[in-house]
């Protein structure tokens, strides 16, 4: 099935890199999101696009969780240190694998049953990173999902704050 990029298309995201990392891999890519800065895009990213990557262009909530989980993993590549990015809770609400960079939040939002991690920048170490998380069970993922990002754990996290800082309160 491939493999998935998710996200606005800019610098700080790196699509070029999950391109490059695919391509390594001998994996086809689909890139879906905006393209929020158009320069980069036309010097980084439209020079990288054929043969089996493509820009699926900027799609639906309902066609991107399809997308989703109709690939094989989800490449996750930020370029900083971001502290909570959706493309994964989505990718693993979906049952999909995650193979990125262990930069910013990615280290404490997978384990090893749900994605691999490459050093930050590391396109080969992505490329070994999107192997291995293709075999993961998607099973695995979704529970995770469930775990960590349910309405219900939520709902649950803020009362258990709101009851901490009640009790600290004069």
């Amino acid at each position: 099935a491939g493999a998935v990029w998710s996200g606005r298309l800019v610098a700080e995201k790196a699509p070029h890199l999950a391109i490059d990392a695919a391509r390594m891999a001998g994996v086809p890519l689909r890139l879906l999101g905006p393209i929020h800065d158009a320069a980069y895009f036309r010097l980084c990213v439209e020079p990288r696009l054929g043969g089996d990557v493509e820009y699926g262009g900027h799609v639906s909530v309902p066609e991107l969780a399809v997308a989703i989980g109709e690939a094989s993993v989800a490449v996750v590549t930020p370029a900083w240190d971001e502290p909570f990015g959706l493309v994964v809770a989505e990718a693993l609400a979906c049952g999909t694998p995650v193979a990125g960079f262990a930069r910013g939040a990615l280290p404490e939002l997978l384990d090893a049953s749900t994605g691999a991690l490459a050093p930050a920048d590391d396109v080969e170490g992505l490329a070994a990173a999107i192997a291995t998380a293709a075999t993961l069970s998607r099973h695995d993922c979704r529970r995770r999902a469930e775990r960590l990002f349910a309405v219900d754990r939520m709902v649950d996290d803020y009362e258990a704050m709101f009851a901490e800082l009640l009790v600290g309160a004069p």
